[in-house]
């Protein structure tokens, strides 16, 4: 892979680790929309017969199943979590103090890359090959490698 395309790619998965939190409010949200929200966007423009079911369950359903932004939402979460189940606890204590503890007004991280070195009781060059090899291992769940 190309470096820039490299660099972008790790820069791209670093922010969707910060935006965590988020992502599973998004899905929370899509899903609820599709589900509970009674005004449904005629897309059939042209005519013809709607290729969604009649049936309100099985339009649920047959929506939930193929809404793309809905299904890349939760491929990502699912990639993250994966990983991060999968990791021992230094790993994870990383991605809570840098990704997942924010301050009150902003995405930065409370804590620098100095000081979660000190919490992990590792050197600084330790705490960012961990954090290489839990992007590049969310990378590869994603199958983006």
């Amino acid at each position: 892979m190309a470096a820039l395309a490299k660099q972008s790619l790790f820069k791209w998965v670093e922010s969707e680790l910060y935006r965590y939190p988020q992502l599973k409010k998004e899905i929370r949200m899509i899903r609820d929309n599709i589900m509970f929200c009674k005004d449904k966007v005629d897309e059939n423009v042209g005519g013809g017969r709607a290729s969604l079911p009649g049936k309100p369950t099985e339009r649920i359903a047959t929506t939930l199943a193929t809404d793309q932004r809905l299904e890349q939402l939760e491929g990502i979460v699912k990639s993250i979590e994966d990983v991060y189940n999968s990791l021992p606890h230094e790993y994870k204590k990383l991605i809570q103090l840098r990704y997942w503890t924010v301050r009150k007004y902003g995405w930065e991280s409370k804590y620098t890359w100095e000081r979660i070195a000190n919490e992990l009781h590792v050197g600084r060059r330790t705490v960012f090959r961990m954090r290489e090899e839990i992007i590049e291992a969310i990378v590869e769940t994603l199958g983006w490698r």
